[in-house]
């Protein structure tokens, strides 16, 4: 790690901290967050965006913002999954909408069947906060996080 990536990850990570602090509603916050992760992704790398991906849910629960705290593990992976996804690819569009079907479709499985399996019952507010409107603040974070993207690589010099 260079000194560059940690100070770049460490700036996105608090601007990202200031976003859920605010306390806005789910679509809000879950959009500026998911940008967040793939801009960190697209400007700094994959492991910047996987990094602030794993402190959010964290953040989010001492915030009061996520009070189910079983879920704490399976957003960091679905964060992960949605950054390594958007990551993989050279077509970003497609990439980016790729990993929001499978942060989606991971996070609908977590309240639906494996918590569930491990004998954890969720809320039914946590089942309606992880299905469907964790696909639309995934693209529409997505969107916005491309846009900012374009504007990043076309007016700062690396």
């Amino acid at each position: 790690m260079t000194v560059r990536f940690i100070t770049r990850t460490a700036v996105l990570l608090a601007l990202t901290v200031i976003f859920q602090a605010f306390h806005a509603p789910q679509l809000i916050t879950g959009t500026l967050v998911n940008a967040m992760l793939l801009i960190s992704a697209g400007f700094v790398g994959t492991w910047s965006g996987v990094i602030i991906g794993l402190f959010t849910p964290v953040l989010a629960f001492l915030f009061g913002i996520m009070k189910f705290p079983p879920m704490i593990p399976f957003i960091m992976i679905g964060n992960a999954v949605y950054v390594l996804v958007f990551s993989s690819l050279k077509n970003k569009p497609v990439s980016m909408v790729l990993g929001s079907v499978v942060k989606f479709l991971w996070l609908s499985a977590t309240v639906y069947f494996m918590l569930p399996l491990f004998g954890v019952k969720v809320p039914a507010l946590m089942v309606q906060m992880f299905t469907f409107p964790q696909l639309a603040t995934a693209i529409m974070g997505g969107v916005l996080a491309l846009i900012v993207l374009v504007f990043l690589r076309k007016n700062l010099v690396e």
